[in-house]
């Protein structure tokens, strides 16, 4: 298996980790009777579950683009040295802002965000040059 795949597939368990701290935190607030039902009655999320959510979308909006650039530095370019540090950036990015955005976090967040944003620069310019 190429790097970039190696790369792919150790996205997976950073996905579970947001999921997963929706979803507790989702169960930890509602009950799992709740969580089990149709949930066709809203209950108000709150602070951290709210948190929690936007994280998981913010993840999911990055983690697409992630997913096809890994896919096209595969396809295209294995083993560029620059994708494979962009895509690190992008990693460690996005394991630290998990715990940053939970906490409620003033600016460091966007900080790390942004940082995680020049990983996916550097993917798009090793994809491209």
């Amino acid at each position: 298996m190429t790097t970039e795949l190696w790369l792919l597939f150790l996205s997976l368990p950073l996905y579970g980790l947001y999921l997963g701290a929706q979803s507790l935190i989702f169960r930890w607030k509602h009950g799992v009777l709740y969580a089990a039902s149709a949930r066709d009655e809203e209950l108000p999320e709150g602070e951290l579950l709210g948190r929690a959510e936007r994280a998981l979308k913010n993840f999911q909006e990055t983690w697409l683009v992630y997913v096809v650039l890994i896919l096209l530095a595969h396809l295209a370019m294995p083993g560029d040295t620059l994708i494979f540090w962009g895509a690190v950036v992008w990693g460690v990015a996005r394991i630290a802002y998990l715990p940053l955005y939970l906490a409620g976090t003033f600016m460091v967040r966007s900080i790390v965000w942004n940082v995680s944003l020049i990983g996916l620069a550097m993917m798009v310019w090793g994809v491209l040059f």
